[in-house]
């Protein structure tokens, strides 16, 4: 399947910190987000979305709701330098979606579903790019030399 629609305009990147997040647990305190919102805005967001959309499961209908809950504006994404990746977090709907009626179109369990796992896959997509197409540091984080060695 894929999803024929023009990628909208890269989130704002806000400075969070991302241990707030649920799924999120990063080491280090700078997670260069001027930087990468520099990136999303050279090429690397369009060039995402398009792998992205080439695969996409989302219809046009699930990708509408989204654009009109402004949930793209949501995303975050920031360096984790313990981990030398791009970390980030994948806006979505909650899940008391149906009494808090959040939109007209939002009916159903399979929509809410094909709209927050095409959207936490639309964001790792964005890292992998990101990492293999813009990222040109190195992680500064330096492993304690009284680490065991695991080699065999």
């Amino acid at each position: 399947m894929s999803l024929d629609v023009e990628p909208p305009e890269p989130p704002e990147l806000a400075a969070v910190d991302p241990n707030e997040y649920e799924d999120a647990e990063v080491a280090g305190g700078e997670y260069r987000r001027d930087e990468l919102e520099a990136f999303l805005r050279e090429g690397a967001w369009a060039e995402a979305f398009d792998e992205w959309a080439a695969a996409s499961d989302m219809d046009e209908e699930d990708w509408q709701i989204a654009l009109d809950l402004d949930l793209v504006s949501r995303f975050d994404f920031f360096w984790d330098d313990f981990a030398d990746r791009v970390g980030y977090h994948a806006p979505g709907l909650p899940e008391d979606w149906k009494e808090r009626d959040l939109h007209p179109d939002l009916d159903s369990w399979g929509t809410v579903s094909a709209i927050n796992a095409g959207l936490t896959e639309l964001g790792q997509i964005v890292c992998e790019t990101l990492k293999a197409e813009y990222i040109d540091w190195e992680a500064e984080f330096e492993a304690p030399d009284d680490l065991p060695d695991f080699e065999a």
